[in-house]
């Protein structure tokens, strides 16, 4: 499978890794170590098949409402990551981008974090990665920004002032774990995106899982509020 233009960002609610243990016995924590392998193999993949932005919602700002045990773990692999990660990014092309709020995280995490950013930002393939990320709090941080310049806000100031504002807005947005909603995930930017939503858990996804995903989104018709044009019969 290869993608075309229609088809140039892919974000992922990563959604399930909790589940995805209980179901098995083990401990949350254990979900999400098998998450964070999943999730190298789906950024791996999107690229081979030609994806030029891949957004993966991480961990957002409510979830450090839970346990400090759970928290602290997904802290720990995401140091972990981030320690050895460089290599393989360079390796598969991905520029490695954290959009969120960096004020929670440790003066060591986000060294790290601009380390990183830093050394990739001339590779093609975008990875957004969204840590401690809330969609209404991006859009407080980008009107903010807009009127301490004084501005007169449009809806194009407002996207130039998300995290996002160079790179095009999601044509699709993958949910994984069975739940029917975005969470406050890219609110602004989902306004035109294709939904799709699995029951599959973020742990089990595979390679065919996205090509089903990408098979849907090409069956769609996407209107942008307009109407499909059909030809008179003669």
């Amino acid at each position: 499978m290869h993608v075309d233009d229609r088809l140039q960002h892919i974000a992922f609610i990563m959604d399930g890794n909790g589940r995805w243990a209980k179901m098995r016995g083990e401990k949350r924590e254990y979900g999400h170590r098998e998450g964070s392998e999943t999730f190298k193999r789906v950024i791996s993949y999107c690229g081979d098949i030609g994806i030029k932005v891949v957004t993966v919602y991480a961990f957002s700002t409510e979830n450090w409402k839970r346990p400090k045990t759970e928290v602290n773990s997904i802290m720990k692999l995401l140091n972990t990551y981030l320690s050895n990660c460089e290599k393989e990014l360079m390796e598969k092309g991905v520029r490695f981008r954290m959009i969120g709020d960096k004020s929670a995280l440790s003066p060591a995490l986000i060294k790290k974090i601009e380390r990183i950013e830093k050394a990739t930002e001339d590779n093609p393939l975008l990875l957004n990665f969204a840590l401690n990320y809330g969609g209404r709090a991006e859009i407080v941080a980008a009107v903010n920004k807009l009127i301490t310049e004084g501005k007169t806000i449009t809806e194009q100031d407002i996207s130039n002032a998300l995290y996002t504002f160079d790179c095009p807005e999601p044509d699709l947005i993958v949910r994984t774990g069975g739940d029917l909603r975005i969470s406050n995930f890219l609110i602004w930017q989902a306004a035109y995106s294709e939904l799709y939503f699995t029951d599959t858990l973020w742990p089990d996804m595979s390679e065919a899982d996205i090509d089903a995903a990408v098979h849907e989104f090409y069956s769609r018709e996407r209107r942008y509020g307009g109407v499909i044009k059909v030809s008179p019969k003669n």
